[in-house]
């Protein structure tokens, strides 16, 4: 019996002939194939892209006072980085369907390593605005890229685990930043730079070397991969056109004109409060615990426990979200739950408490984010994919800007950080609204 991913996406009983189809041995096997051969490299680039984007945090805590930035100069630069990304992100998937996905990587690993090592050579604002920028404008494509790379090899019912063991990367990034950079930045430098310039320097530099690695690892598609048997590439593309007559899915001619897609508008609007509270809290994150008055050391060593909640989350809340097929009021259930933890961590009296809430608020906002890019694949295929999902990424991350940028305006102003995090947990409430926006939009073809 087919298997309807439309009815099984809304939460409703497959029949027994669905369940034993899709417990096959055989699904089993190739999806776990598929998730050893792909996911740890993917993985691994980028937990390296996401340290790069977000060492400047630790690096602030010297920087500022080294190169005379305010805090909301330094708010301002670190949200830069998502106005080169915003404006990128399209093109570069553009690029990615046209070179594939090993050459265009390799390309985007090399420019923001070298990017961001240049970064120590920050001299004040403007050279520090102008870094962050290029350093958004290099990396732009990579994680809607990743994304679409996998929807050539992933069926759409896997989805949502599948990214969040992407979006793993993130949290596990920040557990590795963390300690690092409380370690470097407890130094003097090496060869006459500054600690906060070594910090660069070590953090750019693995990009750079996974740029030829990644040409060698990637194949392009299930037809390039020497390890598929014939008969693995045929229950792949066998899987991958049932998703797309369940869904009626087209490939445009034309793919840009996703751009014009209401539907990819609405969901960039729905993952815009996401980066926008992550990044507002995790650039300001060494800053808070900072303020609790610990050694830089033991500020990088705290600053990893939020993302160990983070990857609890990301096994959970993904994985069960496709237990259960539905997307909506797990997306709007945690979304709420990290508002309102976001909202305690501003309240909270004592540095115990404020600690525990970004704890639970990090639990939500890493977790949820691979259930939100489970829905692009209902309605997007193909070239057109490659456009929507860079779209709905490039528009969401503006967030990566107004989340930093917001907090530093508002600490400048009030002087001290709980509005910001007022402001952050405001965001996460609009999302929950569009959540269901967003609900009534992407069902209505079927209910027609």
């Amino acid at each position: 019996m087919k298997y309807d991913t439309a009815i099984a996406l809304e939460g409703a009983a497959p029949a027994p002939g669905d369940i034993a189809r899709e417990e096959s041995g055989t699904e089993r096997r190739i999806v776990g194939m598929l998730i050893r051969k792909l996911m740890p490299f993917l993985a691994l680039i980028y937990v390296v892209a996401y340290i790069d984007r977000t060492v400047v945090g630790f690096a602030k805590l010297h920087m500022n006072a080294a190169v005379g930035l305010s805090d909301a100069a330094y708010g301002l630069g670190a949200g830069l980085f998502f106005i080169g990304y915003f404006l990128c992100e399209v093109p570069s998937n553009l690029a990615l369907e046209r070179f594939g996905a090993r050459v265009w990587f390799a390309r985007i690993l090399a420019t923001w390593g070298v990017i961001t090592m240049a970064m120590a050579l920050t001299q004040g604002p403007m050279s520090f605005y102008a870094l962050r920028f290029l350093l958004g404008a290099a990396e732009a494509g990579l994680y809607p890229g990743i994304l679409y790379f996998l929807t050539k090899w992933f069926p759409l019912r896997h989805r949502a685990r599948i990214i969040g063991l992407l979006v793993l990367a993130q949290p596990l990034s920040g557990i590795i930043t963390g300690p690092l950079a409380g370690w470097v930045l407890s130094t003097h430098g090496v060869l006459g730079m500054s600690n906060w310039q070594t910090l660069f320097v070590v953090s750019g530099l693995p990009a750079v070397l996974l740029a030829l690695p990644t040409l060698r690892v990637l194949p392009e598609s299930p037809a390039q991969a020497r390890w598929l048997a014939p008969a693995d590439r045929a229950w792949i593309e066998r899987e991958l056109e049932q998703d797309r007559a369940a869904y009626a899915l087209k490939s445009h001619g034309n793919p840009l004109a996703a751009l014009k897609d209401k539907r990819v508008l609405l969901l960039a609007l729905l993952f815009l409060p996401f980066p926008l509270a992550i990044y507002g809290l995790s650039l300001w994150l060494p800053t808070i615990i900072k303020g609790f008055g610990v050694t830089d050391s033991t500020t990088g060593l705290l600053s990893a426990v939020p993302y160990l909640f983070a990857v609890i989350g990301l096994c959970i809340v993904p994985r069960h979200s496709d237990i259960k097929r539905e997307r909506y009021w797990h997306i709007a259930a945690v979304t709420s739950f990290g508002a309102v933890m976001l909202a305690a961590s501003a309240w909270a009296g004592s540095v115990q408490l404020q600690f525990a809430f970004i704890c639970f608020a990090a639990f939500a906002l890493y977790s949820i984010q691979p259930v939100v890019w489970a829905l692009p694949g209902q309605f997007l295929t193909g070239a057109s994919a490659a456009v929507g999902i860079a779209t709905i990424n490039s528009i969401g991350n503006l967030g990566g800007y107004f989340g930093p940028t917001g907090v530093g305006v508002i600490k400048d102003r009030t002087g001290s950080l709980a509005a910001g995090l007022y402001f952050l947990a405001a965001t996460l409430i609009v999302a929950v609204v569009v959540t269901f926006v967003v609900r009534a939009v992407l069902d209505r073809p079927r209910a027609q």
